[in-house]
């Protein structure tokens, strides 16, 4: 290819928000084990493989993730990466309540050439690949290097290979075979798949793409403050012009969190700088996910993000049928779907009252005598009582809400029929479950009396009234170690069985050399610096799967350890004022300092440094601490 012709872009390459170039990539990868089918569904040279499958295709939201620029005997690399990409995804909020709602397909399309265009620079050799990936917004001079730009004809057409799959329930992830830092997104998302950062971006991009979430950059063009906010009130629901006293009198905003911890650190307000401008409007958090990759999602934008996931699926996934009036001599039911998080509830209602049911997914009408001559009306509605939620007009939409109505007519008789108890859907039984997850058993629905299920711990029968078909493990307090959950059908010889993992994975430290260490009884181990320090923080369990390890500092939000920004395999580096690495600032001990106009005033004396894992069954570990002490020279 012509250096004239590389400067070109492609017809056809995904148009990507300009936003997104900032964050440099956005992935949504990672691997879960989910009960899936083992066998591939091939066409031409790809091949679809599940990853994690969670319910039909038609039925869930679909996570798409594709490699390019990896060759036939680079596709484990492309797994390795899927991998780690998806176990970062899940260990953070809505994702890890929410796992059960998605499907994860990879898209194994094997290029002709290793690597992708224009990596790292416009005078790099082109490459054959699958998806015509490349830097520089496509090999642009007018770009950027880091906009990682796809042929969306092309991934699209991978992506319809996934039977069941439509632009409407699903999410392309396209993964670069490159450690050069760089992504975008919009319609599709686009990562390197090798970057140290790479899996931080996932959650960021789908926070664009999904959730309509906005960057919350202070800056366009790295390196450049951006100006002030001109324009009027912003549409974003994390970005306002409005004061905290005027977001409550108003009830605007995010009006409701103000005054609260940020899930992503410091208190939940009105922090000055987004939307690419540095004065004039206004955040909810100091950093959160959408500022700076590695921290969590605030609680503003995890109710978006709930909403999003739970528009691409429907609370209600079968029910008794209600095109025709139905007899009182029979059972009615709704099957639901199933949040890792917790338990969605059910009311049943006749003629408005309701029924004292415990949230059952079913309700036997010979109980309630129902007089003949008149008809009845029947609702069950299932809501998701989430508290990620605190909108009401979130809580009643469709996402989080559904109503299915019957008439009921005591002058019909309804046949019996010859269905048996069985279990007809459930937790994935092939790898362990975290402490707590919610687990559930779904069954058959016999006309006459639906069966019950069974519930029990190590041997033990687990009282579980009201909704029988779930079980919240959170609620039973599990020992630490591993126990045997199992359900059953009373009369019949049906049973699942579930390992749960009840003991979090354990992570060490390792620090570079000190000044010197002071143990003092009662307190952390304290280490002392004059200068700046590395941290390694390395993960252990007991049982397969990626481990992903967080840390922070003097009580700020949890951040996800990477290794080193330019080298995943380095320890992470903190000094008193940060290291600048391509205009962004990363190991400021003490005041988190993102860009480099941001507060570098050097924090020396002691600062807590706390550290934690989440395993891949989603058991999050106990927080440790150590203690460091920077003084001057």
């Amino acid at each position: 290819m012509t250096s004239q012709r590389r400067r070109g872009v492609r017809r056809g390459v995904a148009r990507l928000a300009a936003g997104c170039l900032l964050a440099a990539g956005l992935v949504g990868t990672g691997s879960v084990a989910g009960g899936g089918s083992p066998a591939a569904a091939e066409a031409g040279e790809a091949t679809v493989v599940p990853v994690q499958t969670t319910g039909p295709a038609g039925k869930r939201f679909n996570l798409v993730v594709m490699g390019d620029g990896y060759t036939a005997a680079e596709l484990p690399k492309f797994r390795a990466d899927v991998e780690r990409h998806l176990s970062t995804l899940w260990s953070i909020e809505p994702f890890a309540s929410y796992r059960s709602y998605i499907n994860v397909w990879a898209v194994e399309a094997p290029s002709k050439d290793s690597g992708v265009d224009c990596d790292p620079g416009l005078d790099a050799p082109a490459r054959d690949t699958a998806l015509d990936m490349g830097f520089w917004g496509g090999c642009n001079p007018g770009s950027v290097q880091r906009l990682l730009t796809v042929d969306s004809a092309k991934a699209a057409a991978l992506a319809d290979l996934v039977p069941g799959t439509s632009r409407s329930n699903r999410q392309i992830v396209a993964l670069a075979n490159s450690s050069t830092y760089g992504g975008a997104g919009g319609s599709y998302a686009t990562a390197s798949g090798g970057n140290a950062l790479s899996a931080l971006i996932t959650p960021h991009e789908i926070g664009h793409s999904l959730g309509g979430l906005q960057d919350e950059y202070d800056y366009y063009g790295r390196g450049v403050p951006g100006g002030t906010y001109t324009d009027a009130e912003p549409s974003s629901a994390h970005h306002t012009l409005l004061t905290e006293q005027q977001m409550r009198d108003q009830r605007a905003k995010w009006w409701r969190w103000l005054g609260e911890a940020s899930e992503s650190g410091g208190v939940i307000g009105r922090h000055e700088g987004g939307l690419y401008s540095t004065k004039g409007v206004w955040r909810p958090s100091r950093h959160s996910i959408m500022k700076t990759l590695g921290y969590s999602f605030d609680q503003v934008e995890r109710e978006v993000m709930v909403r999003a996931i739970a528009a691409k699926v429907n609370l209600v996934q079968e029910h008794t049928p209600n095109a025709a009036p139905v007899g009182a001599d029979r059972t009615v039911w709704v099957d639901t779907l199933h949040p890792l998080g917790g338990e969605l509830a059910v009311e049943w209602r006749l003629d408005g009252r309701p029924l004292r049911t415990g949230g059952a997914r079913t309700v036997d009408l010979r109980g309630l005598d129902l007089a003949p001559g008149s008809t009845y009306a029947l609702t069950a509605t299932v809501t998701d009582p989430t508290p990620f939620v605190r909108d009401p007009a979130v809580r009643a939409s469709a996402a989080l809400t559904r109503t299915v109505s019957w008439t009921v007519d005591p002058a019909l008789s309804t046949p019996r029929d010859a269905t048996r108890p069985a279990f007809t859907g459930h937790t994935a039984t092939d790898a362990p479950v975290g402490a707590r997850s919610v687990v559930y058993a779904d069954t058959t629905h016999p006309v006459r009396r639906n069966p019950a299920v069974r519930w029990t711990l190590d041997g033990r029968t687990v009282p579980n009234p009201g909704n029988d078909r779930d079980l919240d493990l959170g609620a039973l307090r599990l020992s630490p170690g591993t126990h045997t959950v199992t359900a059953g059908l009373p009369g019949t010889d049906e049973e699942l069985s579930w390992t749960v993992d009840a003991l979090p994975a354990s992570v060490g430290y390792e620090l570079s050399p000190p000044l010197r260490t002071v143990h003092r009884p009662g307190r952390p181990v304290e280490y002392v610096y004059d200068a700046e320090f590395t941290m390694r923080l390395s993960a252990r369990d007991d049982r397969e799967g990626a481990v992903v390890s967080q840390f922070r500092v003097d009580g700020d939000g949890w951040y996800t350890y990477y290794g080193w920004p330019t080298d995943a395999s380095a320890p992470f580096r903190f000094s008193p004022s940060g290291t600048v690495i391509d205009d962004l600032v990363y190991g400021k001990l003490g005041r988190s300092r993102a860009v480099p106009w941001d507060d570098a005033t050097p924090d020396y004396g002691t600062h807590t440094v706390e550290y934690r894992t989440v395993d891949a069954a989603g058991n999050v570990g106990p927080a440790r601490s150590f203690l460091v002490t920077l003084v001057k020279r």
